[in-house]
């Protein structure tokens, strides 16, 4: 029976593969991260700066000089062979961590079933991996990510080597974030690991110095604190405390204190964890542990960043108790599906969309807290039946307070991530101005109110558009209770008319305000967006 499982999940873990990748090699933007390397690397080679590169897409090359000595080699050969060279790389990696990961979620339940179990798991880990949005989007964007988790793993859970650490000290020179493992190193006492994870950053950096002098200065000298090259921190993709914070609306003054101060205990308490679990022999579940910490600790964790949590949410699944189950089950939901879309429909409240949204960091962050909850201690011991059921209510009234604690909360305006106020150029495309078109069109479906508008519902997000009346001079949005309201451009599109429109997911709370040039308020309008948003979610 075991050995039946066994095979049905590597062949689900096949037909996965083969599927993904068909669908990848079908989009237009297929392996875009990829394009971005190629296109830098080639433009380097033909003597232009790497950091002076855009692509179509807009995106910039943003690892340090090293990275680009590591990946010169795919411009020697064609763009389409790199494709698939790259594709057949990063299923090789997914293969090669789901055995790692295997051995640790054997390891972590018993000696005696682990090595029994030890096929099972890493075949079960295989398909979830293969499965979930970070190894998706590692394939869909052809990002070196998959790979950094792979050597930071290796090294992190590894035997004692004279080599072991130096993997670190790569994927660093490569990607900054693993860096956290050399702090890791040398809380477990790890003295030599630490010094040759840090020997090894600085050669390659040297190294990277002597090749690309003009590339490692332009990095080193600012472009490494320039995280506006790598895209919008404050959009949902971004599952770090920092894209959280962003999120919420805190002021950026305050931000990076709030930031360093959340930072610092966020990593502190998953380095003690992971001390403890390394001592207890689980330098898997360590290893993952810190992983995760740098998820949550870097100013940006795109979903290729996060296949640590999907790691960590198997290892809790793989325990033995029902909290852990629990609390693994729902992390690797957040993994699998955007729980932001797939719920948006039952949270009305916009603290519950919140915590949908951020599920992935919040989850993140709980599990640096609170580590894998002495999972070597509980292996051992039998589960019972009234245990388990006071587990359950356990669960159930933590969850409860968990909804309940959100569904109260004010969240700013800051905290609608999807908000966007179109100006003047984007007046042509109807998919934003869509309630008329032209200057006759405009003047007649404006009435003698100061607002007419219209609404648009999508997936996601609520468009709104529509035309002001002369005596409108000011028009504000709040998408939420509390926090400053969003000012909605207004715009001279057609003589004698004058248009708006915007974006929003949180029309639950929304309302428009329009004011006077006195600043008089001259019309509110909340039930209209609120009709909106019940016609989307039946729709």
């Amino acid at each position: 029976m075991r050995d039946r499982r066994v095979v049905l999940l590597w062949a689900g873990f096949t037909l996965a593969t083969l599927v993904s990748v068909a669908l990848v090699l079908r989009r237009p933007d297929r392996l875009s991260d990829l394009h971005i390397y190629y296109g830098a690397l080639s433009d380097l080679r033909a003597g232009r700066p790497l950091y002076g590169y855009v692509a179509a897409n807009g995106g910039p090359f943003t690892y340090p000089p090293f990275a680009a000595l590591v990946l010169w080699p795919i411009t020697t050969v064609p763009l389409g062979v790199a494709e698939a060279l790259w594709l057949a790389a990063t299923c090789a990696a997914v293969i090669a961590i789901a055995v790692s990961v295997g051995r640790a979620l054997a390891a972590g339940r018993a000696s005696a079933a682990g090595r029994t179990g030890q096929p099972l798991a890493v075949a079960a880990v295989a398909a979830v991996l293969m499965l979930s949005a970070p190894v998706q989007s590692n394939l869909r964007f052809g990002q070196v990510s998959i790979f950094i988790v792979l050597m930071a793993l290796l090294d992190g859970m590894g035997p004692p080597s004279r080599v072991r650490g130096m993997l670190v000290g790569v994927a660093a020179a490569i990607k900054l974030t693993p860096l956290l493992f050399v702090a890791y190193f040398l809380v477990c006492g790890r003295y030599r690991d630490a010094a040759r994870a840090t020997a090894t950053f600085l050669a390659c950096g040297a190294l990277a110095l002597a090749v690309l002098p003009r590339e490692s200065l332009t990095y080193w000298a600012g472009t490494v604190v320039q995280t506006s090259r790598i895209g919008d921190l404050a959009s949902l993709g971004n599952q770090s405390v920092h894209g959280m914070l962003l999120r919420l609306g805190v002021d950026a003054g305050s931000l990076p204190l709030v930031w360093a101060a959340m930072v610092a205990v966020i990593c502190a308490l998953a380095l003690l964890r992971a001390r403890r679990l390394a001592g207890q022999g689980l330098r898997g579940h360590a290893a993952v542990l810190v992983g995760c910490a740098t998820v949550a600790a870097s100013p940006v964790s795109w979903t290729h960043h996060q296949v640590w949590s999907v790691l960590a949410a198997m290892l809790l699944v793989g325990a033995v108790g029902v909290a852990r189950r629990v609390a693994g089950g729902a992390l690797l939901a957040s993994m699998v599906l955007s729980l932001g879309v797939v719920l948006g429909p039952i949270s009305a409240r916009p603290g519950v969309q919140f915590l949908f949204e951020n599920a992935r960091a919040v989850g993140v962050c709980l599990l640096c807290a609170a580590g894998f909850g002495a999972v070597a201690v509980a292996a051992g011991r039998p589960a019972r039946r009234v245990a388990a059921r006071r587990a359950w209510l356990r669960v159930g009234v933590a969850t409860a307070g968990v909804l309940a604690f959100f569904a109260v909360q004010p969240l700013p305006a800051g905290a609608d991530p999807t908000f966007k106020a179109y100006d003047l150029e984007d007046v042509v495309n109807p998919r934003y101005f869509f309630v008329c078109r032209g200057a006759v069109a405009c003047d007649r479906y404006g009435t003698d109110a100061p607002v007419t508008f219209g609404t648009r519902s999508e997936k996601t997000k609520v468009r709104v558009n529509g035309v002001v009346s002369a005596e409108v001079a000011r028009l504000e949005y709040h998408s939420a209770p509390g926090g400053p309201p969003r000012t909605i451009p207004l715009l001279a599109a057609y003589p004698g008319v004058r248009t708006f429109s915007f974006r929003s997911a949180t029309m639950a709370h929304g309302r428009l305000v329009a004011y006077a040039a006195d600043g008089r308020e001259l019309a509110t309008y909340d039930d209209e967006l609120a009709a909106a948003l019940r016609a989307r979610q039946h729709s």
